[in-house]
């Protein structure tokens, strides 16, 4: 009996999408523990992709490293509606479910987990993960809520996965370090595996939003890679001052007039402590708005040897 078969028999939602039979897309959490439990039972490891659909080509090369490191892949595709505060885009995000199976498809991954709202938060619940002293900064201090929401769900879904490793991209690296302060401070199993940032050929990290951008906003949105570039080349030259790195890329990115800054800041990394000299490696994160879209960058700062 292959590793996928009891899933298969009793909770599989078939769907052909060209010649690839997507026998395990898994809906419920009682079928999710079949399928876990079945490839623990086979010697299997899990690497777990968790998203939110929309999938790009940061996605794929989450898929694609899950599969270098673990004998079984899951993703998992669901909007979580606690991640996403007032007057945020939940009912507006994008959900592109066939041409998401696509990219599962080309990456070979072996089930994917869409459960309904319901499966996740059941009428009557009312238990949150709330990760603290990380939390405070950056996408933290302009979204309250948010990182409250993603440690729930995340905790959720690694009791329902059970996975070895987990693959996040470095676009969102303070979630990536919250998610390492939540797995150390709860005991939690997962390793937390940081892939890095993938680009379109002009800069441009992928991200589901920029379906948002306007022709001439995603070229305005081309000053957060650009100004990114300049604080690598500052640190590389041996510039130590934060503040002047910062007021560099703050100044370029203010260059374009569609740019609305929420912050451009740098703490170290991966602690998130404020910094008087650039001495040790340094998160350099940026948040802007082109018109309603917020998009988010970084890097992490070496400082130079020489």
């Amino acid at each position: 009996m292959s590793v996928l078969s009891a899933a298969k028999k009793v909770f599989y939602l078939p769907i052909m999408i060209g010649e690839w039979d997507m026998a395990t897309i898994v809906e419920t959490v009682a079928a999710m523990r079949v399928l876990v439990a079945e490839a623990r039972q086979a010697g299997k490891s899990i690497g777990f992709v968790p998203t939110m659909g929309a999938l790009h080509a940061g996605h794929l090369a989450l898929m694609q490293q899950a599969k270098k490191n673990c004998d079984i892949v899951v993703v998992s595709i669901f909007v979580n509606p606690t991640q996403f505060g007032p007057n945020e885009d939940f009912t507006a995000y994008p959900r592109t479910w066939a041409e998401d199976l696509a990219v599962c498809r080309s990456a070979g991954v072996d089930a994917v987990f869409h459960p309904p709202a319901r499966e996740l938060y059941p009428d009557g619940w009312g238990t949150w993960v709330e990760v603290t002293g990380v939390t405070d900064k950056l996408c933290g201090r302009s979204r309250p809520t948010h990182f409250r929401g993603v440690a729930t769900v995340v905790t959720k879904l690694f009791n329902i996965v059970q996975p070895d490793q987990a693959f996040f991209g470095q676009k969102d690296a303070q979630q990536v370090i919250v998610l390492r302060k939540m797995v150390r401070d709860l005991n939690m199993v997962p390793e937390i595996v940081m892939v890095p940032i993938v680009r379109d050929e002009d800069g441009l990290a992928k991200s589901s939003r920029n379906a948002y951008l306007s022709s001439e906003q995603r070229q305005a949105a081309l000053v957060l890679s650009q100004g990114l570039a300049k604080a690598r080349e500052m640190a590389a030259a041996g510039e130590q001052e934060p503040a002047a790195i910062r007021e560099a890329v703050l100044s370029h990115i203010q260059s374009a007039p569609q740019a609305n800054v929420d912050y451009v800041e740098l703490y170290s990394f991966p602690d998130l402590a404020e910094i008087a000299v650039l001495n040790q490696d340094v998160l350099l994160a940026v948040a802007v708005r082109f018109g309603a879209t917020r998009l988010i960058d970084n890097i992490i700062l070496t400082p130079s040897r020489t």
